[in-house]
């Protein structure tokens, strides 16, 4: 009994710890599955929320993060000289700016930029800790600092700082045609010169372009226009490398020499108007425009004007043969040096008396040209100089260029016409001296200088160009307008070609070469007088009698000499003489690099070619040879040549300093009856 009644609560007791059990599990699966399902409509709302509530904005902001436009400036031209060196170029470069919102570990990216780029950490952290959405850290910086924050910013994951591209203006020749060419600032925009006057030409062009990056930052894929498409163009110009190097180095011996203050130089190419070297000293190297002071960036070729003194006398001797007032033997009197007109006293540099029209430019006479001038009247005279396009701005594409000083004829006094004669009283630019004496060159036609071969070049000058004056009408005309006839530009180029051989320019001959020239020494103004500084110039075409080159050279202030025989002509001679070198136009053989005279070899090898031998007979019995000793090279090769006899040339200089045989000599005993028998020589030397 007792047994079975055991047995009976034992199950009782199972039966009820099982029931207990199955609903605790039902329960938990009752509540998972729910919990499940709630999570579940909760994730399918949440999907549909997403997907059509919140689309438009998540997209939106995917976009952003992940994509981003950005304004892609394209690369400025470069500048060329005419045979394809450059001359200026913009190379690519690295800048570095902030995003500070972005930066989270400020500290860090201090270190950092401390580390690579210098200054104080300090500061540095005041900067990434501003408020600002955008900032420059550093622009324009080295490779090797790109390079290291590029690394930095991988290493430490620090987010904010950027690299972006510009473009850093080189100039490959430095200091070379620094003046003219001018510099481009930190935006690459131009601030002086060629790079101003064509900073619209040159400046590539802009567009936007999509970028791609991945959550480092780096760039996936670019979309947009390609940069070549955005680049700027190429400036090419008419000079010439190597002759702007002969010239600039010509410059500089002198203004070391004589101890000037500036010196310029312009070298044009006379059957195009070309300028092929355009050289002023002190040198400014555009790729250091800091270090100068604005002074030094200046072209004073073509923006200071300044009296120009004798340089002036070929134009008025040349209008004067033009309206009949005067003839290349007509005779004035000099005054023995010294000439008391008005108020004024005009003096020369030698007690001349009488003297004809070509002896007055070739030996440079202030009082003869005086009054030349004031036998062709102050309106002839204003009217010819303003043809010839003094007073007026060139047609170069010159931003700032002057205009000089030429007041209006009845503003003149006889003493002003006077002075305006030889060159004083009124003020040209450097480039309005080329400009005139090309019109000599080019047989008494007006025709431009050119400095830009590039037809589709656009210059825009920002100053008020006049509606009239000379730059327009040359620029604007049809056909080159002629100011002397072509016999008057002939005879002038005669008188200034005795300038060199016997006159006050014997210091610009080349031998073996015709050259024409003419030399000045002006005083410079003062307030409203003359001070004791001196612009020493000389100004000539080579050769005399067909011009291919046109040379013009101003140096201002030279404290050992002050004339322009003296200082100038030798530049001119040089940079002659180097040019016809460089373009294997030396007539003579084994010429001269170093501005002497050519050997004595070589411009016998020449002369043939450069001075017309006679085909007459042999010597008449009774005539004797010349004696040429002390005149220059050029008349006794003519005077021996006249006999048809080539004499063989010594030694270097320009003047004859002993011959052979002696003068004299009959012709007869020397050669004999067919001229032949005997070697003549004469033997070069520098006068002394």
């Amino acid at each position: 009994m007792l047994e079975r009644k055991k047995t009976r609560n034992t199950r009782n007791y199972s039966k009820t710890s099982q029931g207990n059990s199955t609903d605790w599990s039902r329960a938990r699966l009752v509540f998972v599955g729910a919990l499940f399902g709630c999570i579940w409509l909760l994730l399918w709302a949440r999907a549909w929320y997403i997907q059509t509530v919140q689309s438009d904005w998540l997209a939106e902001n995917a976009a952003r993060q992940q994509r981003a436009t950005e304004l892609r400036v394209g690369r400025r031209g470069d500048i060329l000289d005419r045979n394809g060196q450059v001359l200026a170029r913009s190379v690519e470069v690295r800048s570095l700016f902030a995003r500070p919102l972005e930066i989270k570990d400020q500290p860090e990216a201090a270190k950092v930029l401390h580390a690579v780029l210098g200054g104080n950490e300090g500061q540095w952290r005041r900067i990434v800790s501003s408020k600002r959405k955008f900032v420059w850290l550093s622009r324009k910086i080295s490779d090797a600092q790109a390079q290291a924050i590029k690394e930095a910013i991988a290493e430490k994951k620090i987010r904010g700082l950027y690299l972006t591209k510009e473009y850093n203006r080189v100039y490959p020749f430095k200091q070379l045609a620094g003046q003219l060419l001018g510099f481009v600032g930190l935006d690459d925009k131009g601030l002086e010169g060629l790079e101003k006057a064509f900073d619209d030409y040159m400046t590539g062009s802009s567009g936007k372009a999509l970028i791609q990056r991945d959550a480092a930052g780096r760039r996936l894929y670019l979309e947009g226009i390609p940069d070549a498409d955005l680049e700027g163009r190429d400036l090419h110009l008419t000079i010439d490398a190597n002759i702007q190097y002969f010239a600039e180095e010509s410059l500089a011996k002198a203004i070391s020499q004589y101890g000037a203050k500036w010196g310029g130089c312009l070298v044009v190419d006379v059957p195009t108007g070309d300028i092929l070297a355009w050289a002023e000293v002190p040198f400014f190297n555009p790729n250091a425009y800091r270090e100068y002071k604005p002074a030094a960036w200046r072209s004073r070729l073509a923006l200071d004007a300044m009296e120009q003194g004798s340089t002036i006398k070929p134009f008025v001797v040349a209008a004067a043969l033009t309206e009949g007032r005067a003839k290349p033997d007509s005779l004035y009197y000099c005054e023995k040096g010294k000439w008391k007109f008005k108020d004024v006293i005009i003096r020369d540099t030698s007690p001349y008396e009488w003297l004809t029209v070509n002896k007055i430019i070739r030996y440079s006479s202030n009082i003869g040209a005086a009054k030349i001038g004031l036998d062709l009247g102050v309106s002839k005279l204003h009217s010819y100089l303003t043809r010839l396009g003094f007073g007026a701005r060139t047609s170069l594409p010159l931003l700032g260029e002057s205009k000089g000083i030429l007041r209006e004829p009845g503003q003149w006094t006889e003493v002003d016409l006077a002075a305006a004669s030889f060159g004083q009283s009124f003020a040209a630019t450097g480039v309005q001296m080329a400009q005139a004496y090309l019109a000599l060159a080019s047989g008494g036609v007006m025709r431009p200088l050119r400095l830009v071969r590039d037809a589709d070049a656009q210059f825009v000058d920002h100053q008020e160009r006049e509606s009239g004056g000379f730059g327009p009408q040359i620029a604007q005309a049809a056909e080159a307008p002629r100011i002397f006839p072509e016999e008057v530009a002939h005879q002038i180029a005669l008188m200034m070609s005795e300038v060199v051989t016997d006159g006050s320019g014997k210091r610009a001959r080349i031998a073996g070469v015709s050259v024409s020239g003419k030399t000045g020494t002006a005083q410079k103004a003062e307030g409203a007088s003359y001070g004791e500084g001196r612009m020493a110039s000389f100004a000539g075409f080579i050769p005399a009698e067909n011009p291919r080159y046109l040379i013009l050279v101003l140096i201002d202030e030279p404290t050992k000499s002050v004339y322009g025989g003296v200082v100038a002509a030798p530049v001119f001679r040089y940079v002659g003489t180097r040019i016809m070198a460089y373009r294997n136009e030396l007539p003579a053989l084994g010429s001269e690099m170093s501005g002497q005279p050519a050997s004595a070899s070589g411009l016998n090898a020449a002369s043939s070619g450069a001075l017309p031998v006679a085909k007459n007979s042999a010597p008449a019995a009774g005539d004797v040879i010349p004696d040429v000793c002390g005149k220059s090279v050029r008349s006794a090769m003519e005077l021996f040549t006249q006999k048809g006899v080539v004499p063989q040339v010594r030694g270097n200089g320009q003047i004859v300093v002993r011959q052979e045989p002696k003068a004299g000599t009959p012709w007869n005993v020397a050669a004999g009856s067919d001229g032949k028998n005997a070697e003549f020589t004469l033997w070069l030397g520098e006068q002394s």
